[in-house]
């Protein structure tokens, strides 16, 4: 692989630059809309034109309404947050609740075949795509000599097929991502993580939401990923107009609970210690991605 292929590097939720006369506020997440505004008002004294959008403008547009044109199409936004990200479609299927995607991009796909290559595709649900555009997707990659780093959003447990893996595993270097949201996922989530048996554990991602159910239910998600042979990576719910970023307490939970279990399964204390351990008696302190240091 060329060493000029890496996996970039995120710059955290508000990407911003300027071209000519106008500067751009692309904002991912609605608790990053006060560091916005202050950008905004800042381009605007330096006599800018000052143009925002992204997914945490989409419900709270009056946040910067005053300070910024909003919305309308920018070309390759996604670049300015990681200069290795593309995508090859907007748009998702499943109509989550708590997903902004069906409300911003609709739940039909909009293809866009002639998609920059890089190595982080971030299309939000790959396995639900046409097949013979899932094809003209792979195809790229391999013409160009692209090295497929991470299928950063992921496929989807409930259409992820033996002719969808064939069809990805020449070109997927990196983890198989799958979401667990909720109790309904579990005979989906289990049926890939058979079909995937022979790939390392490291490999299998499973985003699992919390919050959004018990803690005894969402708990029991995480604990059949490990069963299953995969890795649990534990996402709070939080609300799609969040001030500030705080998971959304629901049911039994407490914030420090949430964000406990999150740490927990995160950061593979699951490896050393259960989640009733970890909770009663095991300190932990974070070391490095993957390697945690216990003392109890």
């Amino acid at each position: 692989m060329s060493a000029q292929y890496t996996a970039g590097k995120w710059v955290g939720g508000l990407a911003h630059w300027t071209d000519d006369k106008t500067a751009y506020l692309s904002i991912a997440f609605t608790w990053k809309l006060r560091e916005a505004y202050s950008l905004a008002v800042f381009y605007g004294q330096q006599g800018f034109h000052v143009r925002a959008g992204g997914p945490g403008v989409f419900t709270r547009k009056h946040d910067l309404a005053s300070v910024a044109e909003i919305g309308g199409d920018v070309t390759d936004a996604l670049a300015h947050h990681n200069p290795m990200a593309t995508v090859a479609s907007r748009g998702c299927p499943v109509g989550c609740w708590f997903c902004i995607v069906p409300a911003m991009e609709g739940k039909n796909f909009t293809l866009l075949p002639d998609f920059p290559v890089r190595p982080v595709l971030c299309d939000n649900n790959l396995s639900a795509l046409p097949a013979d555009y899932q094809e003209h997707i792979i195809n790229r990659y391999l013409r160009e000599g692209v090295p497929l780093l991470d299928a950063n959003s992921g496929f989807e447990p409930r259409t992820f097929d033996e002719d969808v893996y064939e069809r990805w595993k020449p070109i997927n270097r990196g983890p198989w991502r799958f979401a667990y949201d909720d109790q309904g996922d579990g005979p989906h989530v289990e049926r890939v993580m058979k079909m995937l048996k022979a790939v390392p554990q490291s490999r299998k991602r499973v985003y699992v939401l919390i919050g959004n159910e018990p803690m005894a239910e969402c708990l029991d998600r995480v604990n059949r990923v490990i069963a299953w042979g995969g890795e649990p990576y534990c996402q709070p719910v939080m609300k799609l107009n969040a001030e500030d970023k705080r998971p959304w307490v629901r049911h039994d939970w407490t914030r420090k609970t949430l964000e406990d279990m999150q740490r927990w399964a995160n950061w593979r204390v699951w490896k050393y210690a259960t989640w009733a351990e970890y909770r009663g008696s095991v300190k932990t302190r974070y070391v490095d991605p993957g390697q945690i240091s216990m003392a109890i």
